[in-house]
């Protein structure tokens, strides 16, 4: 059972989910050619250009109604997606000076409001992440964009569709940071009044998706195509693309089969028997994601001692909690999946053995008499956070096996997400020791070096946990300066085996990407990839 705190949580959550789909104005009534999701977020992502609440606010919004220089591939589900233009048409680091990057940018493109793209329109989208003084800077943007591209140091129209990227450093990842970045229409911000608040009502991207009609914060948002996408081939066949928060599991599960709603993601897995019997269909596939615990490495966290971090590791019977999720998870054996091409080696066996969790915390020092107290951030819903309440429930029994008390300090992921920007000294953590957080690990820099970089704290970066080793570093510098793949995989290889060994996360299970969907709903391809193209399906 959980505690009285998660337990209010969740039926606070189901019941706002309930108002908001029955007596809260929300009519989201079975039409032909109209698709309603039923997203894990409890509220409509951030809609001005960098979407927040994380993967899935990118994948619903970010890449919806906006599109990026470069692109991932979405058009496979028997392969992982790899990198493909996008409003760049090309890209290349030039050979005498790897800090100096050239774009040209497709021609022809216009942002909804009939703006056209162009290079100065992505050094205005530049500006309003990276530059304070500028007009346009968003403060709620660049908390969500900034960090993603720690390489840039300046950028520059070279002519009307040319765009130079001048990195700090030779940085071989940086067009994966770029594939961040999603561009919002000068002109329309100018329309609006220059108001992101105005913006964030009457959107304007180059996307395939519009949001003709603003949307109703934690109720709604209505997505239309745009008949004049720049590919033709990705111009959406439905008429209709409705998106509803619901961030409790089982208050989406009572929405599809009510018909409210004709997809959810993360369907809670004790539903999972039964939506198979009534006909749903239960979409899975492998994703470059993981869900772990970030451990702070401040000088009074219990987790600066390996030994209490192999133990946490070693104290959690994976496969049962396999069970308790219904099989949609794939057990972590490290950072990344064994079957991934930097996994490498490790020494360390990620496995369940209680007895040597036990016999490492007597090493160092722990039994009976000397436990562990320490505080955990979660949320109780998310992208990509699968089922937390239930899975760090399950967790903090395990730990408390081997003498390790965990309390957890709830809050939205949303808020969940600002407090892993802000980084374990921020007062907003409280005190926690580590926040439970699920990554993104589809390429080296937001999989690897964004997370233990001695230079990439906050607010510079994403090491929440002020995590620093010059071995470390130096192989993260191998990976920047490497630019041939079959190299750089060799390299990554090595970190993964550093991340492994010395147990710098609490790693705990890979997703399978669960959604359920409702027969009637067509050609969806679902990718091995955070992101997905909405654009191919109709409905029967």
């Amino acid at each position: 059972m959980f505690d009285k705190k998660l337990k209010g949580l969740a039926i606070a959550s189901a019941l706002g989910a309930v108002l908001a789909l029955g007596g809260g104005g929300l009519s989201v009534a079975r039409a032909q050619g109209v698709l309603r999701i039923g997203m894990t977020a409890s509220d409509i992502p951030l809609t001005t250009g960098q979407s927040d609440n994380g993967g899935e606010g990118q994948r619903f919004i970010g890449f919806t109604l906006y599109d990026a220089l470069i692109e991932w591939d979405l058009s496979h589900a028997d392969r992982p997606s790899v990198l493909v233009p996008g409003l760049a048409t090309s890209w290349s680091v030039d050979a005498a000076d790897k800090t100096k990057w050239t774009f040209h940018l497709r021609e022809g493109v216009k942002f909804h409001d009939g703006s056209a793209f162009d290079a100065s329109a992505v050094v205005w989208n530049l500006d309003k992440l990276l530059k304070t003084d500028a007009p346009q800077f968003d403060p709620r943007q660049a908390a969500q964009g900034r960090s993603r591209i720690p390489a840039v140091a300046s950028y520059r129209a070279v002519d009307p569709m040319t765009l130079e990227i001048t990195t700090k450093a030779p940085d071989a990842t940086l067009p994966y940071q770029i594939a961040w970045i999603t561009l919002s229409s000068p002109a329309n911000w100018v329309a609006q009044g220059k108001s992101w608040d105005a913006v964030a009502q009457h959107p304007s991207g180059t996307g395939p998706w519009k949001m003709e009609h603003g949307f109703v914060p934690r109720q709604r948002a209505e997505l239309t195509p745009n008949k004049n996408y720049w590919d033709p081939k990705r111009v959406p066949h439905l008429d209709e693309m409705v998106l509803v928060p619901l961030p409790e599991p089982n208050a989406r599960v009572a929405a599809l089969r009510s018909g409210e709603v004709d997809w959810i993601e993360a369907p809670a897995p004790d539903a999972v028997p039964s939506l198979k019997a009534a006909g749903f269909s239960i979409v899975t596939n492998s994703y470059p994601h993981n869900w772990t615990w970030h451990f702070s490495r401040l000088p009074d966290s219990p987790w600066n001692d390996v030994r209490v971090r192999k133990a946490a590791n070693l104290a959690v019977d994976r496969g049962a909690l396999k069970d308790l999720l219904g099989g949609l998870m794939i057990p972590a054996e490290g950072f990344f999946p064994p079957n991934s091409q930097w996994f490498g080696h490790p020494t360390f066996k990620i496995t369940f053995d209680l007895d040597a969790a036990k016999a490492l915390m007597k090493q160092a020092g722990y039994g009976p008499d000397k436990r562990i107290k320490t505080k955990v951030i979660i949320s109780p819903s998310g992208s990509g956070q699968m089922l937390p309440l239930s899975m760090n429930e399950f967790l903090q029994q395990s730990l408390a096996e081997i003498g390790i008390d965990v309390e957890f300090e709830i809050a939205d992921w949303n808020t969940v997400t600002n407090l892993w920007r802000a980084g374990a000294k921020d007062p907003g953590a409280k005190g926690a020791t580590a926040i439970n957080y699920s990554y993104f690990i589809q390429d080296p820099f937001t999989g690897f070096i964004r997370h233990l970089q001695c230079n990439l704290t906050p607010p510079a970066g994403t090491n929440w946990g002020y995590y620093c080793d010059k071995d470390m570093d130096a192989l993260f510098d191998q990976v920047r300066n490497t630019f041939d793949q079959a190299e750089q995989d060799k390299v990554l290889q090595k970190v993964h085996e550093k991340y492994v060994d010395d147990a710098l996360f609490l790693m705990v299970a890979h997703d399978v990407n669960a959604r359920a969907i409702d027969k009637k709903v067509k050609n969806f391809v679902q990718a091995q990839n955070w992101f997905q193209d909405f654009s191919p399906i109709v409905m029967e």
